[in-house]
């Protein structure tokens, strides 16, 4: 009869494998691109703080206007240092402009693929994106990613100058299993995570080890029971030398 697999448990995301918000001190999202956001406003570094479920830390910064906003921290950012945000911001480190006002060859980070989306890519610790040319005829800018992908976008598109900072937390190892289990729980993952291979046959269809045999790939319409290992690939195996 076989088992319901942990794909098809989790579904579109039940609240056992969702992972908790009350616990988020930021969304780090770029304030609105109007007014006096668009334009030229400053603040101050007032904080600096740990986000759970988030690699990179997260500093306070009070405004001009005595709002206060969280930003994903640049490197190197210390308290009370003063940043700037808008279209006429100095493009020092740390501080908010459109991506077409940076030079070629700056590092940014936190870019938004949109104008006004409050940034999307390149925000994990130690990341950080190159901004390779521009385009002004036609508005838009090419971005290296740190995958070493060059995208273009909007030129409008806002992003920090920097790097984002946290960048050693890899280079201290998990010395037991406790470290990667909590790691996980943060973020709602499932720790350990037990390979369809190694399942009987009746929890898995990769399971059972009776007979040799290979696996196929899932066609893109399988059920959510047979949707395992490779979906719908574009190629499988080893690649020939040519």
């Amino acid at each position: 009869m076989g088992k319901r697999l942990i794909t098809q448990r989790r579904g579109r995301g039940s609240p056992r494998y969702r992972a908790v918000s009350h616990r988020s001190k930021s969304n780090a999202r770029y304030p609105p691109n109007r007014g006096i956001y668009k334009d030229k406003i400053g603040g101050q570094v007032i904080d600096i703080i740990h986000d759970p479920g988030r690699t990179a830390p997260i500093a306070r910064v009070l405004l001009e206007n005595f709002e206060e906003i969280g930003i994903i921290a640049p490197d190197g950012v210390r308290v009370g240092q003063w940043i700037e945000i808008g279209e006429n911001a100095s493009p020092a480190e740390g501080n908010i402009l459109p991506v077409g006002k940076m030079e070629e060859g700056t590092l940014a980070y936190n870019l938004e693929i949109s104008p006004g989306d409050g940034g999307k890519l390149v925000r994990s610790a130690g990341t950080s994106a190159c901004i390779v040319s521009h385009e002004k005829d036609m508005g838009i800018t090419y971005i290296r990613l740190p995958s070493k992908k060059t995208i273009a976008i909007n030129s409008k598109s806002r992003a920090t100058i920097g790097k984002v900072s946290g960048g050693g937390r890899r280079e201290k190892p998990m010395a037991h299993a406790g470290q990667a289990y909590y790691a996980h729980k943060a973020r709602n993952k499932l720790y350990p995570r037990v390979s369809g291979n190694a399942m009987n046959a009746v929890d898995h269809p990769h399971g059972g080890g009776r007979n040799p045999h290979g696996r196929g790939p899932a066609p893109r319409n399988a059920p959510p029971g047979a949707k395992v290992g490779h979906i719908a690939p574009r190629r499988t195996g080893r690649k020939k030398r040519g």
